[in-house]
């Protein structure tokens, strides 16, 4: 015969109270639970309230939803997430079952212990400064305080002369130089790639058209640095076709 139990969601803390209240009642061992039965047991007493009381236990029906789920993969024949989720719910019960045992002896502790509380008094506090501080100490704090008045000051134009004259030099532009240098064969190593870069810009712009020709496929780097040129994909599509029309257009006697 199905057992009943008589619960009141309002005697308790939380959901996790709840659970060990249920352990407790059916004398389970924490760390060996009979936990399809103690997911019943939960959710018979999670669904007694009605929806007036819905706000108010709303982490209840969370952990009901959460036990749901544990017990759908415990129905399963073989679940490792079935087991996890056991030993998840098992590690819970044994935190909370530790910290409600050192709540309790706290509360002992303070129990019979005389607590007075008032206002806070406003004490009058001296700020007079009172530190003492050698000569060369002052100067360095004047000439710090000096130096960064002087970082606040707002910059004048010509400060950024050489980042607004600097040439812009594009990626696509790097992307045909490369190829063209490729084809050429100005240059057949990765190092010679940036032998004949002017600026900071040319050679960052030229780096970043060298990966974009690595991953499209254009580009290839071999041993010892060496640059070999792919065909364009477009190139590769149409000499697989032309393959494949040759192989169907000769008879098979040949």
């Amino acid at each position: 015969m199905e057992k009943t139990v008589q619960f009141h969601l309002e005697d308790f803390d939380g959901p996790l109270d709840l659970l060990l209240a249920l352990v407790a009642k059916n004398k389970m061992s924490i760390y060996d639970i009979e936990i399809l039965t103690l997911i019943d047991q939960y959710l018979q007493v999670v669904g007694e309230p009605g929806p007036e009381a819905m706000e108010s236990t709303s982490a209840f029906i969370t952990m009901a939803a959460r036990l749901v789920q544990t017990k759908s993969q415990l129905l399963l024949p073989r679940s490792d997430e079935a087991d996890r989720m056991r030993e998840e719910l098992t590690g819970l019960l044994v935190e909370y079952s530790a910290c409600k045992a050192v709540a309790a002896q706290l509360r002992e502790m303070a129990a019979g212990i005389f607590i007075v509380a008032r206002r806070p008094v406003n004490l009058p506090v001296d700020h007079t400064y009172k530190g003492l501080h050698a000569p060369a100490e002052l100067a360095a704090a004047l000439g710090n305080m000096a130096g960064r008045h002087q970082e606040r000051r707002t910059p004048r134009a010509e400060q950024f002369d050489d980042i607004v004259t600097a040439p812009i030099v594009s990626v696509t532009g790097r992307v045909i130089y490369l190829l063209r240098g490729l084809k050429q064969g100005s240059f057949r190593r990765l190092r010679e790639c940036f032998g004949f870069s002017r600026s900071r810009s040319e050679t960052v712009a030229t780096f970043l058209a060298l990966l974009e020709l690595i991953r499209g496929g254009r580009v290839r780097i071999g041993d010892n640095e060496e640059l070999q040129m792919a065909p364009p994909p477009r190139q590769k599509a149409a000499h697989r076709r032309r393959q494949l029309n040759t192989k169907r257009s000769t008879p098979p006697w040949n």
